[in-house]
């Protein structure tokens, strides 16, 4: 290698060297200035996934299925009062942190299993004489 190419060549590497703790590493990344609190997230999450279930069960082509969740899904970021970007850098934040995700999921899943067991005509608890309603 050429004398005069080493200085540069070190220099590069020193500089990749200095500028390496100053990157995140993928196990400890920065709180995001948009980062959704956690029972925001859940409540989005719930409506995410019941808005799927009912495009899925629509029965449409999959190009009018995709539009349908897409244009729907921009409702629930509103209800929920986040954006596209700020829920996918939540999720992003907590998905490194795996008890954090794991612990939201937890919310989600026992939130839909209530919205299940309330649909369901066979359980007493959540009849709708039970929850006050009468036809």
């Amino acid at each position: 290698m050429n004398r005069r190419c080493r200085p540069w060549l070190l220099a590069g590497a020193l500089a990749a060297a200095g500028a390496l703790p100053a990157c995140q590493r993928p196990e400890e990344p920065l709180r995001p200035a948009d980062l959704v609190p956690r029972p925001q997230l859940v409540g989005a999450l719930v409506d995410l996934h019941l808005l799927e279930a009912r495009v899925e069960n629509a029965a449409l082509k999959p190009d009018s299925a995709r539009a349908l969740f897409l244009a729907q899904q921009k409702n629930v970021f509103r209800t929920h009062r986040m954006t596209d970007s700020s829920f996918q850098h939540s999720v992003r934040y907590y998905g490194v942190h795996g008890k954090d995700l794991d612990e939201i999921y937890v919310v989600v899943v026992d939130s839909l299993e209530h919205k299940v067991k309330r649909l369901d005509p066979t359980n007493p608890r959540f009849s709708p004489a039970a929850m006050g309603q009468t036809n």
